[in-house]
């Protein structure tokens, strides 16, 4: 029997890991399929029902190494390192046994796909050249050296994509797949997986006369709790300063949080619980109105449905933000104090997905920003272009599927 050791190294590599692997179990049924995350617990592999290779562990950092020496000096504190070689070893005695590999996520699966000697294939989410350009040409921020190297991706990991053993590449956006073509990758342009799995209602109620926003304050506690409360100053500004406008605020929180100190915190903002119609499908949610002017909902199980209900975002968060611009939807954002949403974070996310982000200082802004889009429906129109470019069509994970079975398991 054929295997896959698939590895992934973070959250959100861990979801886009399982959606090709869900789809490599129907086309290729005989395929054993074994998960590694090489960062955190694999809540996506054990939702999705795939076994853990091996005891996983969270890092204090929550996979944002590479924003902050503090954090990683504090996994290197908590074990990082042992865990990693504990990890090589597994990937070596998989490989032993004739186990092929994919690498899902940054340089570090890469490198012990790399190390394990055998085929191997990479989907690579966390570099894209829109960091440093778009199609017109080089963004003013675009430091030399990566100028010189015409590429966001290192010549040592140009190499290891470039090895006899490395199969396919699978870019996370056309403009990165037209670069790594040129220093001569096995590019495989397939879309971004990272726009499959929203699933949507039927038919959503919704209000056209309403402005719909969706808030998204992110997934780690207690991050997303103090960018819950950041949001919440936000929204305080927006109903001051629009008072003629009626808001529908959708707040999708994450499973995983406790869904407690986001309604202290609306209730400390004299948002009172009051039922109202749901137009998403969440039994469960919790709706609040403030002033018979505007109403908002707390939900964590209609996920697909928030963002296609929403008209454009308030956002602190990675994934999601990115998967509201796919839907070529606006998102305005501020930076928070991390250890993810950042000012280096923020400004990075704003030269990944361009003119559909609203990059502000402050909760302050947030409203300024909000008019911009509203007196401008050209803008919005172009953001809506710009979303789909940047992110793709789903279906990505079904293509991504199809191109590992030919190349990885076609001998």
């Amino acid at each position: 029997m054929s295997k896959l050791l698939v590895l992934s190294n973070g959250h959100g590599e861990d979801t886009i890991a399982v959606r090709i692997m869900e789809q490599l179990q129907q086309s290729i049924p005989s395929l054993e399929l074994l998960a590694l995350p090489l960062v955190g617990e694999g809540y996506a592999y054990r939702r999705a029902n795939f076994s853990l290779l091996c005891a996983s562990q969270a890092m204090p950092s929550g996979g944002f190494v590479y924003m902050d020496g503090q954090e990683l000096w504090k996994d290197l504190q908590g074990g990082l390192l042992q865990l990693t070689i504990s990890h090589y070893h597994i990937i070596r005695q998989l490989s032993r046994e004739g186990a092929k590999i994919l690498a899902v996520g940054d340089v570090l699966p890469l490198v012990l796909a790399w190390l394990s000697g055998s085929p191997y294939a990479f989907v690579g989410t966390a570099k894209s050249e829109y960091y440093l350009r778009d199609e017109k040409g080089w963004l003013k921020a675009t430091p030399w050296w990566y100028r010189a190297l015409d590429s966001y991706y290192f010549p040592w990991e140009l190499t290891l994509m470039r090895s006899p053993r490395c199969r396919a590449v699978f870019p996370r956006d056309t403009l990165t797949a037209k670069v790594l073509a040129k220093h001569a990758i096995a590019v495989a342009d397939l879309g971004n997986p990272m726009m499959d799995g929203l699933h949507f209602s039927s038919a959503l109620d919704r209000e056209k006369e309403t402005l719909t926003i969706l808030l998204l304050p992110g997934s780690r506690s207690p991050e997303a709790e103090r960018n819950w409360q950041m949001i919440l100053m936000a929204i305080e500004h927006l109903l001051k300063r629009m008072r003629k406008h009626r808001f529908l605020f959708v707040a999708a929180i994450a499973p995983s949080l406790d869904l407690s100190p986001f309604q202290s915190a609306l209730e400390a903002q004299n948002w009172r619980e009051k039922p109202f119609p749901l137009p998403v499908g969440d039994s469960q949610a919790l709706t609040f109105s403030h002033d018979h002017k505007a109403h908002l909902i707390l939900s964590q199980n209609a996920y697909g449905d928030c963002l296609a209900l929403a008209d454009l975002g308030i956002a602190m968060a990675g994934t999601a933000t990115e998967q509201l611009v796919g839907l070529g939807k606006p998102v305005i954002t501020f930076p928070g104090t991390g250890p993810q949403f950042t000012p280096w974070f923020a400004q990075a996310q704003t030269r990944l997905l361009g003119e559909s982000v609203l990059l502000v200082d402050g909760p302050e802004q947030v409203t300024d920003a909000l008019q911009k889009l509203v007196n401008n429906p050209d803008l919005w129109q172009a953001i809506a272009g710009n979303g789909q470019r940047r992110l793709g069509c789903p279906g990505a994970a079904s293509r991504i599927a199809q191109s590992l079975r030919e190349k990885l398991f076609s001998d």
